[in-house]
């Protein structure tokens, strides 16, 4: 099968600073494909690859097979929403949807009839004679998704789009960002630094740092198997174990990840694992009550139900969880 998108060792240089550097992926049609990474990581700058905004210093890309070194935006099958969405504000919103068929020679009636539907589509119908000063942050972040998707892309890029948007309507965003991916069956590659959003959208997630993929796989894989030490405290909160520990524990591991919510407080059943420490702060979060243990100097985050009892500060307490829990992983 085609890729959507392929890169084969692609760099982004400027001067001294590699960006990109040497990345290889593969973008398959009709997924939901995330880039994740702190500011800087080369996820951004692999997005401006993608939609022809930037050239590769070096290597090969492809869209839909066809190679897109030296191909202009607007001649690439993909369109690009912005985290600060890029509208009109003198053009009313049917006028904004409608402007990429209009530079396209598109006639009036054909284009207004479109941009209606695409309106319609990220449930904004009736808004179209509004300006983008009259809408609220969540309305124009559909605007933008609209104008987008009226062009009929084959690949949608999404660049931090809800970066702007308040925690509970960014939540509901997600839901309907995925819903529609869903129903229109089109390659979107999303890039954002806020790792629940790529955990709760993407079928396959890439980890960028330093201009490089520290991991790509599913969001399951990202989350419970971490290879490198960056990912299991990038994406969630990780105990990133030492090589005495997992030695303690019996794992020949260099280094091993073990997720909060996976320790539980209490003696260890015959087919658990267990470490002895002494707690040192807990916190209340709701859901969840967060105890930090000091485990003969290797301290040990647990996440439990808030229903359950926590000890108090200073209280020696047992850790007990499941050998599959211990994830090895790369020591660097």
């Amino acid at each position: 099968m085609t890729a959507a998108v392929l890169f084969e060792n692609v760099s982004r240089h400027f001067g001294a600073v590699k960006a990109v550097d040497a990345v290889d992926l593969a973008v398959t049609e009709g997924e939901f494909f995330a880039m994740l990474g702190p500011s800087g990581s080369g996820k951004t700058t692999c997005l401006r690859l993608m939609a022809g905004f930037e050239q590769p210093t070096g290597g090969h890309i492809e869209i839909f097979g066809e190679t897109a070194e030296g191909v202009p935006p607007y001649r690439r099958s993909v369109n690009t929403v912005f985290q600060d969405y890029a509208l009109f504000p003198h053009l009313s919103i049917l006028d904004n949807v409608a402007y990429g068929l209009m530079v396209k020679g598109v006639g009036r009636e054909e284009r207004r009839k479109a941009a209606e539907d695409a309106l319609s589509m990220v449930k904004l119908p009736g808004y179209g004679q509004r300006r983008p000063g009259q809408l609220s942050g969540g309305q124009r972040q559909r605007v933008a998704l609209a104008r987008a998707l009226v062009n009929k892309p084959k690949v949608l890029l999404l660049d931090e789009p809800l970066g702007a948007l308040d925690l509970k309507l960014r939540e509901q965003m997600q839901e309907e960002l995925k819903t529609l991916q869903k129903s229109l069956g089109i390659t979107f590659v999303f890039v954002t630094h806020d790792q629940g959003e790529a955990l709760s959208m993407a079928d396959r997630i890439a980890v960028f740092n330093d201009g490089k993929i520290q991991q790509l796989g599913t969001p399951e894989d990202i989350y419970k198997r971490p290879q490198t030490r960056f990912v299991a405290d990038f994406v969630g909160s990780s105990n990133v174990l030492s090589s005495a520990t997992c030695a303690q524990l019996g794992i020949t591991a260099g280094a091993a990840s073990l997720r909060p919510e996976a320790v539980t407080i209490g003696a260890a059943g015959a087919d658990r694992m267990s470490l002895s420490g002494t707690v040192i702060a807990r916190s209340f979060l709701g859901a969840v009550n967060r105890v930090s243990v000091d485990c003969a100097g290797e301290k040990i985050i647990v996440a439990n139900p808030a229903s359950l009892a926590v000890p108090e500060i200073g209280a020696t307490v047992t850790l007990s969880f499941e050998r599959g829990d211990v994830h090895a992983m790369e020591a660097a």
